[in-house]
Parts: C-alpha cells; sequence; structure tokens
C-alpha cells in the first residue's frame, strides 16, 4: 500500500530540499514583485504584518509537526495532534485580532494583519498534515504541496497588488491560495498515510491533550522566541527608521533563505532518523549524523558571506532596484549571521530529536533578551546595520548554547522523555 511506502533519507533529502526551494524562491519573488511593483514601504507593509504574526502562530503552532515526526513509540494518535492545531489555531486568530486593533496601526495595515493572521491559520493546518506525512517519511508528499502552494500564493498575490496597487488585496489572494492546498491536496494526503479514514476526525480526550500540550509548550514558547529574535529587529526598524526602511532590510535579509533552503530539507529529512539514533543510545550514530549536518551548514554560511562579498552590490541591484544596492555592507553582515544561524538550526534538529525540549524556552529566552539589547544599543547609532550586528550577536550566543545542550545530550544518551499513550 501506497502509505507503507519509505524513502530513502537520500530521497527524502532530495524531495524536500525541492520543495523547499521552490516555496522559498517564491516567497522571495513576492518580496521581489512587491519591490518592482510597488515600492518600500509596501515590501515594508506586507513585512511587518509577517513579523506580528509569526511569533503569535509559532507559539500555537506548539511545533506539533516535529513532535509528530520524533514520536517514535506512537504515544499519540494523529487526531489528538488535529484536535490540539485547531484549538490553538483559533486561540492564535483570536490574540492577532486583539493585536491587531490594539497595535496603533492604521485601519488598513491593521486589517492587513490579521489578513495575513488568517492566511497563516490555513499554512499551520496544512503544517499539522505535513506532520504525519513526515513521520511514514513520505516527504515527497510535502514537497508536491509546497511546490503547488508556493507559485499559487505568489500568482494571486501578484494579481491582487498589480490591480489594486494595494497590499490588502494582495494578502486576499495568498488567503484563497493557502486554503486551496490545504483542501485540495494536504488533507487528501493525510488520507494516504491513516489506516483508518475515522483517524482523520479531531479528537479532543481533555486528559490526552492536557499532557500533549505540557510536552509540547516549550517547544511552542521556544519558537515563539525564535521567531521573536529575528523579528525583533523589524519592530525597532519599524518604530525608528519606518516602513521604508524596513522594506529594504527585509529584501535584504530574505536572501539569507537561500542557504536556509538546504538546512531546513536536510534537517527534516534528518530528524525522523536521529530521533531513531537517539532512543535506541546509538550515540556514535547520533553524533556522526549531526556532525556531518553542521559540516555543510559552515560551507553554506562561508560560501554565503564570499559570494555577498564578491557581487553583493550587483545582485542587489538586478534583484531589485540600486536603492537596494547601496547596502551592500549590510548584506555583507546579514549573510555572517546567516552563517551561524545554518549551524545553530542543526544543533536545535539535534536537540529536539533528543527530545531535549524543555531546556530550549531558557536558552531561546536568553536569545531574545540579548537581541532587543543590542537592537536597543545598536540601531539608534548605526540604522540597519545596527539591526544587523544585533541579529550577529544573537546568532554567535544561540550556537553557543545549543552546542553546551547537544554535549550534555550525548553524554546521556539514554535521556527520552516520555509522553502519555493514548
Amino acid at each position: 500500500m501506497q502509505q507503507k511506502k519509505i524513502l530513502t533519507l537520500r530521497h527524502n533529502f532530495s524531495w524536500t530540499f525541492t520543495g523547499n526551494f521552490v516555496y522559498a524562491v517564491c516567497q522571495w519573488g513576492i518580496l521581489v514583485m512587491l519591490a518592482k511593483l510597488g515600492n518600500p514601504e509596501i515590501v515594508g507593509q506586507f513585512t511587518l504584518g509577517l513579523a506580528v504574526t509569526a511569533p503569535v502562530i509559532m507559539l500555537t503552532n506548539l511545533q506539533l509537526r516535529i513532535v509528530q515526526a520524533t514520536d517514535a513509540k506512537k504515544q499519540y494518535r494523529f487526531s489528538d495532534y488535529l484536535g490540539l492545531r485547531l484549538i490553538s489555531t483559533m486561540l492564535a486568530l483570536l490574540v492577532i485580532a486583539v493585536i491587531s486593533l490594539s497595535g496603533g496601526y492604521r485601519w488598513e495595515i491593521s486589517l492587513v494583519i490579521f489578513l495575513i493572521g488568517l492566511a497563516k491559520a490555513f499554512e499551520s493546518i496544512s503544517d499539522v498534515f505535513y506532520g504525519l506525512i513526515q513521520q511514514h517519511e513520505r516527504m515527497d508528499r510535502i514537497a508536491t504541496s509546497l511546490m503547488i502552494k508556493g507559485p499559487l500564493a505568489l500568482l494571486l498575490l501578484g494579481i491582487g497588488v498589480h490591480i489594486s496597487g494595494r497590499i490588502l488585496w494582495g494578502v486576499v489572494g495568498l488567503i484563497f491560495a493557502w486554503a486551496v492546498v490545504l483542501f485540495g491536496y494536504d488533507i487528501r494526503s493525510g488520507i494516504l498515510m491513516l489506516k483508518q479514514r475515522s483517524q482523520l476526525q479531531p479528537r479532543w480526550r481533555w486528559k490526552t491533550l492536557a499532557h500533549l500540550i505540557w510536552l509540547c509548550l516549550p517547544l511552542g514558547l521556544v519558537m515563539m522566541l525564535i521567531s521573536l529574535n529575528s523579528n525583533i529587529p523589524r519592530y525597532f526598524i519599524e518604530r525608528y527608521l519606518g516602513e521604508r526602511e524596513l522594506g529594504i532590510f527585509a529584501a535584504i535579509a530574505y536572501l539569507m533563505v537561500a542557504g536556509g533552503m538546504v538546512v531546513n530539507a536536510l534537517g527534516e529529512s534528518a530528524i525522523p532518523r536521529l530521533a531513531k539514533y537517539y532512543a535506541e543510545g546509538d550515540r556514535i550514530a547520533f553524533r556522526t549524523l549531526l556532525l556531518k549536518l553542521v559540516g555543510i551548514a559552515t560551507l553554506l554560511g562561508g560560501a554565503g558571506v564570499l559570494v555577498a562579498v564578491v557581487a553583493g552590490r550587483q545582485i542587489l541591484t538586478i534583484l531589485y532596484r540600486p536603492e537596494y544596492a547601496e547596502h551592500t555592507n549590510l548584506f555583507i553582515w546579514l549573510m555572517v549571521a546567516a552563517g551561524i544561524n545554518y549551524v545553530s538550526s542543526f544543533l536545535g534538529y539535534g536537540m529536539t530529536a533528543a527530545r531535549y525540549f524543555r531546556i530550549q524556552m531558557p536558552l531561546s529566552a536568553v536569545v531574545a533578551s540579548i537581541s532587543a539589547i543590542a537592537c536597543l544599543w545598536f540601531l539608534p547609532k548605526w540604522g540597519l546595520l545596527g539591526a544587523a550586528i544585533a541579529l550577529l550577536i544573537a546568532a554567535i550566543i544561540q550556537a553557543g548554547l545549543s552546542l553546551a545542550v547537544i554535549l550534555h545530550a550525548l553524554h546521556k544518551p539514554h535521556r527520552y522523555i516520555e509522553g502519555v499513550k493514548s
């Protein structure tokens, strides 16, 4: 049967990389399109909506996808994960609505923020189906979904902006695109992974959900803090420098995603295997695979910095406009920060595979606090470059603390957090 087919790690990586590549290119294409069709202000408005909604969505998502993928002992059913995701997504929309109305934004910006949150809600529900598919190591299904979702979102958002000249109608197109992919493909893929169609129904057994929340909440808080860490400079830029400078920063910063595609593809493909090695106490296999991943991250980071130094101005001029090319030094510093982030991302996958969930919360809180302090110190003095320096400092701290946790995990290879079977 199709649902029992398991792809090799190499095939899973190939599919995941391809899917993430297409999706990331389309996400970046949205920024390029906004820069070409509009101006830095429109880019800044869209970026602000993403920055405001991302931490809320990250918190309420509770990293259920990763918890599913690493649930090697099948402690929870898919219906439990789906039920919790539906509840948390409704809560996220409520919080985003409150923030958009009480944040002191213009009415159009408030509406854009809420609509981006609505689009993210559909994406969150798709994500819990991705977790089911990833658990069965069928990354080809996830990749196909991403390769449909990315171009469709780019097309519909672009049509909305082109016709109206406003980001508002572009976001409406984004909502429609992600809803179509969820109901037209992701749910059907989930059905293929399940032995019984009845398992697709959400289950709300409050005792089970309480245990699952207790297990996942630290990861949700961690992802919220990580999102805050990456978005804190954007908040400060919007308040201190305005939407135009935020648009320039966001457009250049998105080029960091190039290496991140490889990192995410490898990490998502490898984490079920890392979890298996750790659960079985195979310390050598766990360490060997993680070291390979960190080595790849180092090479990617070095290549990104080299490209920024050699051809940064030309790249920014071609991709965006000459006004963006005036910030070549910002591009270089952002790529340095990206390289460090690639390393810490793989170390984060290692921590999660070992199910070291709770330690990640204070770790991320420290990093987010340092990022905010660095922004307060450097951004008023150095502008956008100060924001990049703040990101770099936070990335170094993140990598160092993550490495310490991994070394501890390797010292006690049989540690495995148990959930409650249902």
